[in-house]
């Protein structure tokens, strides 16, 4: 159980952190950027922690499967609650770009602040595991330069899977976004846990560019560029075919509605018939 206590520890750090940051730039949307910086470095360094204790958990310290789907559910759960607007997910915040929601400049900066969070969250939770708390900690600070990658298929059926998991959540994500908090948050997160319990075998369906470059990036097996395919290149296809069902077309790219007909608002009122001429 010390294993667990100390993780729950280090969870909890990094929910208040992110929570702190969303509270204080909450007045100021024009550094809405570092609010996605929070919620990235929340997501991905809490993620790498539940990484370990699969990987370790279990004969280190008798922490089994469903420790670890509970712990994921829990997270997508607070990051959805505490990070609402700010998910910390690039795919999330290019959609908002594509369906004409922001501008450029706010665009690039929340993706190049998830990505830099994601990476300084990999920096803190190798230094958190290099602290030593605890055996399970000691042994994934020995593995830390040998990594398991999430990527366990070819580059063309990761990045299938991939587009086909990232097509659904984001079909999903469109049609609960003007729903209530209370029902979208527990949804997407369900959706996001089971996604990853179902394709651990494949490439974890993470359908998120910064939290996949935290994770797996840097293990070895595959390349850079082969991982960007997987992870990133599938995900903005997903991302835009979802757009285009639900839709029928892109905003920023297009304004015709390719798939669906849109009916006019008003009726056209029809002419009076010609009254028939009295003999």
């Amino acid at each position: 159980m010390s294993g667990l206590n100390a993780s729950l520890g280090y969870f909890l750090s990094l929910v208040i952190f992110a929570g702190l940051v969303q509270m204080l730039l909450r007045k100021w949307p024009w550094f809405n950027f570092v609010s996605e910086f929070a919620s990235s470095f929340m997501l991905v360094g809490c993620w790498l922690e539940i990484q370990t204790i699969v990987e370790v958990g279990q004969w280190a310290g008798g922490l089994g499967q469903d420790v670890t789907v509970t712990m994921l559910f829990v997270l997508l759960l607070t990051n959805g609650m505490l990070c609402a607007g700010t998910p910390g997910n690039p795919s999330l915040v290019v959609q908002k770009f594509l369906q004409l929601e922001a501008g450029p400049l706010p665009t690039a900066l929340a993706v190049a602040a998830q990505f830099i969070g994601a990476h300084l969250a990999l920096l803190t939770a190798r230094y958190y595991w290099s602290l030593e708390l605890t055996d399970m900690h000691m042994i994934k600070n020995l593995m830390s330069t040998e990594c398991s990658t999430s990527l366990l298929v070819s580059v063309v059926q990761g990045f299938f899977t991939e587009c086909a998991c990232a097509l659904i959540f984001h079909l999903v994500q469109l049609n609960l976004q003007r729903r209530s908090a209370l029902i979208r948050v527990p949804l997407i997160a369900v959706l996001l846990t089971f996604f990853s319990h179902i394709t651990r075998s494949y490439t974890s369906a993470f359908m998120n560019p910064s939290l996949a470059y935290g994770l797996t990036f840097h293990c070895p097996g595959f390349t850079f560029k082969e991982y960007a395919v997987v992870y990133w290149l599938s995900s903005l296809t997903g991302m835009m075919l979802a757009l285009l069902l639900y839709m029928g077309h892109i905003p920023r790219l297009f304004a015709k509605n390719l798939l669906y007909f849109q009916k006019t608002r008003f009726r056209v009122p029809k002419g009076d018939k010609p009254e028939k001429k009295k003999n």
